[in-house]
């Protein structure tokens, strides 16, 4: 689909000045250029042209408003002169998977005061040894470069200070997670010293259990030896008074 086509469909039956985000990204420009996107814009804050074959920047109208420019994947590889002069109130500037390869060819951009963001990832002049330095050299009003600032601190979602964790932050964490570790593994060693404790209890009480049951079964015993005294001893009486009892039928 053609930039021309695709601006009016995203439109949506409002007028061009109650847009104020614009997203072409995957359209066509006719011979590289940026079509249909005019003044008329006024409160734009976001334009989208990522992957539309750009190779100029040239026909940008004037956009006071205009916030963030995506300008990603195309075949740009200069004249950034006009951004300057156009879109005075820039902030965010993606030029990644363009045709960059020198540091010169971004001076003009030292002419947006308000430029905190740029994005040169995918384009040669990232190549060079001391890329990241002179950019910032460069740019001085430049806070992110490819996401991350000067001191390597990664830009947050809400464009607010930097991700960034020093030396001391880091080794604080680290002492921290060391004294949650050690006393994870006193918990467990108190956690086992319970149970072996309990084990201990428990064979003791089996112990006493078992010694009950046997004294039991000795008493039981005891008393069945004694029975059988007792009827032994019965027998004998009774053979001692049986012979008496047949002398005494003899004499009668």
């Amino acid at each position: 689909m053609d930039m021309k086509k695709r601006v009016s469909l995203e439109l949506r039956h409002r007028s061009p000045a109650e847009v104020q985000e614009l997203v072409l990204d995957n359209c066509r420009s006719s011979e590289g250029k940026i079509e249909g996107i005019t003044e008329e814009f006024s409160n734009l804050e976001l334009l989208s042209l990522i992957n539309v074959g750009l190779t100029s920047v040239a026909d940008v109208p004037k956009l006071a408003k205009l916030k963030k420019l995506e300008l990603s994947d195309n075949r740009i590889s200069g004249g950034l002169e006009v951004l300057a002069e156009r879109l005075v109130n820039l902030t965010h500037l993606n030029l990644s998977g363009n045709k960059f390869k020198d540091i010169s060819t971004l001076e003009p951009l030292k002419k947006l005061p308000q430029l905190k963001s740029l994005d040169l990832f995918n384009c040669e002049v990232t190549n060079l040894g001391d890329y990241r330095e002179s950019i910032f050299r460069l740019l001085p009003q430049l806070t992110y470069l490819d996401g991350y600032d000067i001191d390597d601190c990664e830009a947050s979602d809400s464009d607010g200070e930097g991700d960034c964790v020093d030396e001391e932050d880091e080794e604080d964490g680290e002492s921290e997670d060391f004294e949650e570790e050690e006393e994870e593994d006193e918990e467990d060693v108190v956690a086992e010293e319970d149970d072996d404790e309990d084990d201990e209890s428990g064979e003791e009480e089996d112990a006493e259990l078992n010694g009950d049951v046997d004294s039991e079964e000795d008493e039981e015993d005891e008393d069945e030896e004694e029975d059988e005294e007792d009827v032994s001893l019965s027998k004998g009486e009774k053979r001692k008074r049986d012979p008496d009892d047949e002398d005494d039928e003899d004499d009668d």
